[in-house]
């Protein structure tokens, strides 16, 4: 077949049309990476991430290139009550975010049983034990899963200023380095249940000041243990998968709670009331410390974490509350419990 030079002319032109389209298109993804890579430095700016060399920060800036993907999509999303936000994890996959921020072990074939005091307590329509002065600041566990600390140590205080009137900052570090004996193996998990179970024993526990937290597995300080700000008699479990006897609990005072906090969404999250999809796989503990129901008439637990202030709101999250699993939402209602004075 022959081409006239016309033919020939109009070849030539679509290949030229068709090579500046795909000019075009390269143009536009390195314009849109480059924005993307200053978002990127000034994340790293904000929250004085250090990598250790050109290698380790390009491959932080794909995952936060993907993260930023997913706040954006989620955000979107009008249905939901809750917004992300690319915190300081957002450079960090799922898998690496909860394999060093959680570390719930859970009941292991649990058979006891206990009375529980206040089912027939009275429950005001919201609480807030913040506002009660029976909460410490918001702490952070650092790369170390001693959430099960954290949470223990949150009830611990909360009942300590309801007995005593004296809110005291206690020692998570005094568990994490010298209640390991059983289930409780500092940086590597534990449970609330034992944390107390190991003050009693213990006669009581030190404050945060004298036994400072290092996010690390340490060697237990005989001398700072030995000293005891605070201590509790006995410890019990909110009857399970119940949220009105969880609801009785909190009504009296801060409570360990377990929940599944796998899943971008909670790694991610900044504000409003959760509803994301989460299982029942229980893997951090937390402690809850009010409810309420929100402008929109959603029921929410408020929940302090420990993964910093700058996490969530403040430091908090309100988890949806009354849904229809027995065992809440997020398990939330699966293993709860409480020091008694």
């Amino acid at each position: 077949m022959e081409f006239t030079n016309q033919s020939k002319c109009i070849c030539s032109l679509a290949l030229v049309l068709m090579l500046a389209a795909w000019s075009s298109e390269a143009t536009s993804r390195s314009l849109q990476d480059a924005l993307a890579y200053g978002r990127y430095e000034q994340w790293i700016a904000r929250y004085g991430r250090v990598y250790n060399d050109i290698n380790e920060k390009e491959e932080r800036f794909k995952i936060f290139k993907d993260n930023e993907a997913f706040v954006e999509s989620s955000n979107k999303d009008g249905n939901k009550l809750y917004k992300l936000s690319l915190n300081q994890f957002a450079d960090l996959t799922n898998e690496e975010f909860t394999a060093s921020r959680n570390g719930f072990k859970g009941h292991e074939c649990s058979t006891k049983t206990t009375t529980f005091k206040y089912e027939n307590s009275t429950v005001p329509a919201t609480m807030d034990w913040r506002k009660k002065g029976a909460v410490t600041p918001v702490k952070d566990q650092g790369q170390c899963g001693s959430c099960w600390a954290f949470s223990a140590v949150g009830a611990m205080e909360g009942i300590t200023q309801l007995t005593t009137g004296k809110l005291i900052s206690l020692s998570e570090q005094e568990l994490v380095d010298c209640d390991v004996k059983g289930v409780d193996q500092g940086c590597a998990g534990g449970l609330m249940d034992d944390a107390f179970q190991f003050v009693i024993q213990n006669h009581g526990i030190n404050t945060e000041a004298n036994y400072p937290y290092t996010a690390v597995d340490g060697t237990c300080n005989a001398k700072a243990e030995a000293g005891h700000a605070a201590t509790i008699t006995g410890h019990e479990d909110v009857p399970a998968n119940s949220e009105i006897a969880l609801l009785k609990a909190v009504a009296n005072q801060p409570i360990s709670v377990a929940i599944d906090a796998s899943g971008y969404d909670f790694q991610l999250y900044s504000s409003g009331v959760f509803t994301g999809t989460c299982g029942t796989e229980l893997d951090h503990g937390v402690t809850a410390v009010g409810y309420g129901v929100s402008a929109d008439g959603t029921k929410y637990w408020l929940v302090k974490n420990s993964w910093g202030a700058q996490w969530g709101e403040e430091g908090y999250i309100r988890m949806q509350r009354d849904v229809a699993a027995p065992g809440g939402l997020c398990g939330i209602a699966m293993e709860a419990s409480y020091p008694t004075a």
